[in-house]
Order: structure tokens, then sequence, then C-alpha cells
């Protein structure tokens, strides 16, 4: 059995697959580790480790491959990836090591979805856990390393990655939750691994590269969450009051719910994968538009009763765009960290706005997600309502 390592940079090798780098051999010594080849993939280089090379030697081997900062470091896509694990199998039995498509690192993830998409019909795939903040992962092979093991990784970091300890690239930099001192591995079939990488994406548009990528039809948290949002804009501005605008309506989760309440809803989505699964969800009962918040602040051609801004403040929106926005009212739901750090201090100081409501809407909870390989925390939700003060 040929060991395959697929990694973006030659670090990831000693980082996440050491324990595979320095597997002992059958009777457990380590003079007879097996032949291992190591793919980097942003320089599309193939590497190949001898049988019965000792540790030193093979970290001085792929440290030789280590390379300066390089933010546009990127997987090479299937077709390259597939022939150089091709190559480095050369039709014997093979087993492929690669990122998971959850790392945060998104070059990292895209490399991991690359590299098992390379061959449907290849060498089985295990992927590392990696750099998962956000996920804990239920794995299906662990290997955790003895001391001898984390001094090997530690000092080939301080020796050869001394200037990724002070980079301040988030894809790139080494901090102690990148040196893993447990090796952890899953496998998983492509419809996983689609919905692992798209659930990273955030605004990405992979997040669309699934159906419902957050599961808010699975989900009882999103559930509770979608119907206390409705309940509680119903109280303010029941149906029949005017029509409402909800931009970033995703897939149209909560413009559903909406309409059944009987509700005129005009949903925004500017994602056209996301909006044309919008647009079939919700047929006849709501009217679709293309614009973002910034298109409709910029063109403010669709009052409404009403703007909904839903659990979308997250990403550096301008907030003073609230202010071209052709409606009296906006209800806003976030969590609370952000609404606490951002719609507050802004709100503070907004002339033309004051806090009509303020209503908790979800507690937190932890959540499994994507079939239960992982968990996580949702923060909770509460919302807030704001009114034009006219000044």
């Amino acid at each position: 059995m040929i060991d395959i390592v697929a990694v973006l940079r030659a670090e990831d090798a000693v980082l996440d697959f050491l324990s595979v780098l320095t597997a002992p051999g059958p009777t457990g010594r380590q003079d007879e580790s097996p032949e291992v080849h190591v793919l980097f993939g942003d320089p599309a280089e193939h590497l190949v480790l001898p049988a019965g090379v000792p540790t030193a030697e093979r970290l001085d081997a792929v440290a030789r491959h280590v390379r300066p900062v390089d933010e546009s470091a990127a997987s090479p896509g299937p077709a390259a990836l597939a022939a150089l694990i091709e190559a480095a199998a050369q039709g014997a039995p093979a087993r492929l090591w690669t990122h998971s498509p959850a790392d945060t690192r998104r070059s990292r993830g895209r490399l991991g979805r690359d590299a098992a998409a390379a061959a449907p019909d290849g060498p089985p795939v295990l992927h590392a856990v990696g750099h998962s903040p956000y996920l804990q992962f239920i794995s299906d092979l662990d290997r955790p390393l003895d001391r001898a093991g984390a001094e090997a990784k530690l000092a080939f970091v301080n020796r050869h990655c001394g200037h990724l300890l002070r980079t301040e690239s988030a894809e790139h930099v080494v901090a102690t939750g990148r040196v893993h001192a447990t090796e952890r591995f899953f496998s998983a079939g492509p419809e996983e691994r689609e919905r692992l990488f798209a659930l990273l994406a955030s605004l990405d548009e992979d997040a669309a590269s699934v159906p419902d990528p957050w599961e808010f039809a699975t989900s009882a948290y999103e559930a509770e969450r979608l119907d206390s949002t409705v309940a509680w804009i119903a109280g303010h501005c029941p149906p029949g009051s005017g029509h409402l605008v909800e931009v970033g309506a995703c897939e149209g989760a909560l413009t559903t719910r909406l309409a059944e309440k009987g509700f005129t809803v005009h949903a925004t989505e500017p994602n056209p994968a996301f909006r044309r699964r919008l647009t079939d969800a919700v047929g006849e009962t709501a009217r679709v538009h293309p614009a973002s918040l910034e298109e409709l602040a910029a063109r403010p051609e669709l009052p409404g009763a009403a703007y909904l801004l839903i659990e979308m403040l997250y990403y550096g929106q301008d907030l003073a765009l609230l202010d071209r926005l052709p409606a009296d009212l906006v209800f806003v739901a976030l969590e609370p960290e952000t609404l606490a750090t951002r719609l507050t201090p802004w709100l503070e100081s907004a002339p033309h706005w004051e806090k009509a409501d303020e209503t908790p809407l979800v507690a937190p909870a932890l959540e499994t997600v994507c079939g239960g390989r992982a968990y996580l925390s949702k923060r909770g939700s509460i919302g807030v309502l704001l009114r034009r003060t006219g000044v």
C-alpha cells in the first residue's frame, strides 16, 4: 500500500501529516518506514520519501520545498492533481491523505476537495481535520504523537518555518492551534465533502455549490429562529400593512414562512445560484429581485413598509447604507456579539434611527452539521427594530 500525501505547501505535510510521513514499518521499527509520496499542490511537485529513510532525513527532504509566504498559493485543480496522483501510484494499491474540505484556510480546503475529486475511482481518501476552530469533528482515525514525534514537529517549524511564525497571513501563519499533537483524520463521500466545503464558504460563491448549505431545512435551531423571526415581524408589522423587502433572502427559508403568513414579500438575492433556488421555492408567492444591499441603497426604487436585514450584517457592510433604504422601519437580526460590537455602537450615534424594539429570537445551542460529521455552536439571535426618526 502506497501512501500519497497531497498538500498545498510543504509545511502542511509535517503540520498535519507527520504521522503518515513517519509511520513505522510492519514490525514497528522506524527504520522500516514505508515509501511515502508527497504531492505539493501549489508548485505541482512530487517528492518521494523512500522506504527505510529515518525521520530526520525525511523532514530535511520536505524542508527543501518550504517557500516564502505566497498569498496566491492555490490548488492546481482536479486535473493536475489527478495526474500527480496517478504518477505517484503507478497502478499499485494506494491511499490518499489530503486536507479537509472544511479547513478554515480556504486554500487548503479547496485543495482537499480537488484532490478527493481528482480520482473518483482511485485510492481511498483520508482527510486531515486540520485547522478547524469553528467545528468539532467526529474523526475516523486519531494518531497521537509521542514526545519524540511532537519534538520533531516543533523542531521542523523552528528550523524551517520561522517566517511562517512571524507572518500576518491568516492563510499561512503557523500558530499553536495549527501544530497538532494528535493528528485526526476522517473519510467522506462526495456529497459530504461538498457540504463541508460549502459550509465554510460564508459569502464566497462556493457557499451556493450545494443546496441549503446551512441546513435551514433540517436544523431544529434554524427552524426555531426563523419561526420566532416571523412572529416578531408580524407583531410590529402585521400582514396587510404593506409589503416587506427581504434583503439577502438566500434560498427562501424565511421568505416562504412570511408568504405562508400572508405577507407580501419582495425578496432580493444577488447570488445567481441561490436566486434560482429562491425563485423555485417561492413560486408566485413572492417577487424575487437580484439586488444587493448596496444596490438597493444606491437606487432606492423598491420602497416597502419595512426592510428585513436578517442575519446578514456580518460582512463589513457600511451601516450608513440604511439611511438610503426607502422604508421607515428596518428589522435587523444578529448574534449577540455582533449586535454589541457593530450595531449598538453605530446606533448610539446614528442621527436618523432609533431602537423601537429589541427581542431575543433564539438562544444559543450546540448542533450537529453535515449528517453528524461535525458539530458547532449556534450563537443565538436577537432582533432589533429600527425606526427612522426623521432628523
